[in-house]
């Protein structure tokens, strides 16, 4: 009982966690491509677009002066980690990359996704699209991640150069200390795409909600681990641009009066996955679907629309759905409500939600050589981001293939 009890703290712990660098063996930089800037992609979990300011982010409050700001960046629905963070890598829209929600079906497999799912996680055929460090690869442009949703799967027989599996125990001097040692190989070897990822600020809006004074907290430790790395990089002399970005932002909900699986969804005519935002309804049987649909409609918590009724500035209806992934039917909870389909009290702070909504407002900031200085953006769609370093790096993409544009964005540059 002993070994087991010891066993059982270590796996908690994280000493079962995957803490190492891997490395692709065999890769380097085209020598045309030693040339090029350096971007390192930073995604601050959580991180509304209120927060800088809201929480006296002084680092980043500065850079406000010296490079570009958005008002806000609109994520894309729905506001969750997982498909926000691969709308940013690949410029496509959840229904377009086939990363839909952080857990779905596979209509076509029969599989159910699930972000907490590690092995599935690193399995490549769930994601679609060219991701950033893949476009980079294939380019010969090495790349790098400390943590980047998708940056740890095999896509398109891809992998960063250097990489490492996500996991929350490596402490955060050590991971500065890499990015510097990254940038410190020879110029043949140095990534020139680096995407760095914190998750602090979305754990304590989600535990205490956003208005709570640790949120403040989180919110400084990332902008003093920001401000530590770019001091940390200075010395090198190298042309680097920092792109700082976050998923979705955040709301306060009502987690003592939640919704629990409405009752005309029995298991045996539907699978629902797990969800509070929204529920992907799938049938077993489609005759079931239109006198399902009619009872749910009698449901006044949340709204039920089939997939042709989604709003269209979701990009989320059946002609979106290229990798046959969204429910037949959809509940989206009507606000401060939010669905429970478990027996333990849920969180005080949540997204998912209608992206319109200023409380799920994502942050954008850029600066360093390629960007204009002082310069204030209008809101604008994450997946513009993708065109925007392309150009930085350099790297070649079919604008045909990616729903971002670079016109968007292009008056950031110098």
């Amino acid at each position: 009982m002993r070994i087991l009890a010891l066993l059982l703290i270590f796996s908690l712990s994280g000493w079962a966690q995957d803490t190492t660098q891997h490395i692709i063996a065999g890769r380097s930089n085209a020598k045309i491509q030693q040339e090029k800037p350096y971007v390192i992609l930073i995604s601050a979990d959580g991180f509304r677009s209120d927060f800088s300011h809201k929480y006296e982010a002084k680092f980043l409050q500065s850079k406000e002066t010296s490079g570009v700001k958005a008002s806000y960046m609109q994520p894309s629905y729905p506001s969750l980690t997982f498909p926000n963070h691969y709308s940013i890598a690949t410029g496509l829209y959840p229904a377009h990359h086939g990363l839909v929600d952080n857990t779905y079906l596979d209509v076509q497999s029969g599989q159910e996704y699930r972000m907490s799912n590690k092995k599935m996680v690193g399995e490549g055929k769930w994601y679609g699209g060219t991701p950033l460090w893949v476009l980079a690869e294939k380019q010969q442009m090495m790349a790098a991640s400390f943590y980047w949703v998708a940056s740890d799967a095999n896509i398109q027989d891809t992998y960063p150069s250097y990489y490492y599996v996500y996991n929350e125990v490596i402490d955060i001097k050590t991971r500065i200390a890499q990015v510097k040692n990254w940038l410190s190989l020879p110029a043949d070897k140095r990534p020139h795409l680096i995407t760095f990822y914190f998750p602090e600020v979305d754990h304590d809006a989600h535990e205490f909600g956003p208005e709570d004074s640790r949120v403040k907290n989180s919110v400084q430790f990332v902008d003093q681990a920001i401000a530590d790395l770019e001091a940390a990089l200075a010395p090198l002399g190298l042309p680097i641009n920092f792109v700082f970005v976050s998923d979705h932002g955040m709301k306060e909900v009502d987690n003592a009066n939640t919704i629990g699986k409405p009752a005309p969804l029995n298991t045996a005519a539907f699978q629902v996955p797990w969800g509070d935002a929204l529920l992907h309804v799938y049938a077993k049987d489609p005759s079931k679907i239109d006198s399902t649909y009619q009872e749910l409609k009698k449901d006044t918590r949340f709204t039920t629309f089939r997939l042709d009724e989604t709003p269209a500035r979701w990009h989320y209806r059946k002609s979106d759905d290229r990798y046959n992934r969204l429910g037949d039917l959809l509940l989206v909870p009507k606000l401060p409500q939010v669905f429970n389909l478990s027996t333990r009290k849920t969180s005080k702070g949540k997204h998912g939600f209608d992206t319109a909504l200023p409380e799920m407002r994502a942050s954008f900031q850029a600066w360093g050589p390629s960007f204009k200085s002082g310069l204030q953006l209008d809101g604008f769609e994450n997946v513009n981001v993708y065109p925007l370093i392309a150009k930085i790096l350099g790297l070649t993409y079919d604008p045909q293939a990616i729903d971002g544009k670079i016109t968007v964005l292009q008056k950031a540059l110098k």
